[in-house]
């Protein structure tokens, strides 16, 4: 029996194989590590997982599922165990704590990743890996490449966003953010930004990359966006996903006091 070096070895050879996404890469990897030390089986492995949340319980399934398949070459016949716990609502910004996060915010650079964050809606790795090429200017559109199990999509380029990349530059062809190093920014290099934004500028929320796209989402919905519409622009598979959002968009339930 190989040792779990070896096992781990062959994991990321076939994770390799099929152009994964580094972060998928670096997900499963960090998962199968875990699992092979735990010494668990894998379903006292995925309940061990019970307070967490359910889209990590599915990484954490898929991950297992991929090795079991992929590197031992046997059938996973294990299930998502169906934990239930309580819903909790993502937090929203409003609009003047965004406008105090951006004003607050100097450097350009940082000031491009919230704008990236907010007025396009985008997750973490998509402001990491956004290219120039990735901008339609004459056509107002941002597109995002597909990732594993996520859509490829277009979403509109504000007019805000648009003004700021002119001044921040525009350039032909490579990737958007760069650091001094002439290095792409990294996932804890965009939480530090936001981090940072939200301290100076006295938001009491806890604030991360992601607090941003669902304020993007809640904000469109509130002003009478399609959720259908929004679940394109987020790329979201199932509309039930996007749905949480109608929850947080209170501006329009506000409205209906006055028809009593």
């Amino acid at each position: 029996m190989p040792n779990h070096q070896e096992l781990v070895t062959k994991l990321t050879e076939e994770i390799t194989s099929r152009e994964y996404s580094y972060q998928t890469k670096t997900i499963y990897t960090s998962v199968v590590k875990r699992f092979l030390d735990s010494g668990k089986n894998p379903r006292d492995f995925l309940l061990s997982y019970s307070d967490k949340s359910p889209s990590t319980i599915r990484v954490v399934y898929f991950a297992l599922q991929f090795y079991h398949e992929n590197v031992l070459h046997k059938k996973f016949d294990e299930r998502v165990p169906q934990i239930r716990r309580e819903e909790k609502l993502p937090v929203v910004l409003d609009r003047e704590e965004i406008a105090e996060m951006v004003g607050v915010t100097k450097n350009q650079k940082h000031r491009l990743v919230l704008m990236l964050l907010y007025y396009a809606g985008l997750r973490l790795h998509e402001v990491i890996d956004l290219q120039w090429e990735d901008i339609d200017f004459e056509k107002d559109l941002i597109h995002i490449k597909k990732e594993k199990d996520e859509r490829e999509r277009n979403v509109f380029l504000h007019p805000k966003l648009e003004r700021m990349l002119t001044v921040y530059g525009k350039k032909a062809h490579g990737p958007i953010l760069m650091s001094n190093r002439n290095k792409k920014y990294n996932k804890k290099t965009i939480q530090q930004i936001v981090r940072r934004a939200s301290e100076k500028g006295k938001v009491r929320k806890r604030v991360t990359p992601n607090t941003l796209r669902h304020s993007f989402a809640t904000h469109l919905l509130a002003s009478g966006a399609d959720i259908r519409d929004i679940q394109q622009l987020l790329g979201h598979k199932n509309l039930q996903t996007t749905r949480i959002y109608a929850h947080l968009a209170t501006k329009d339930i506000k409205k209906l006091a006055a028809l009593l």
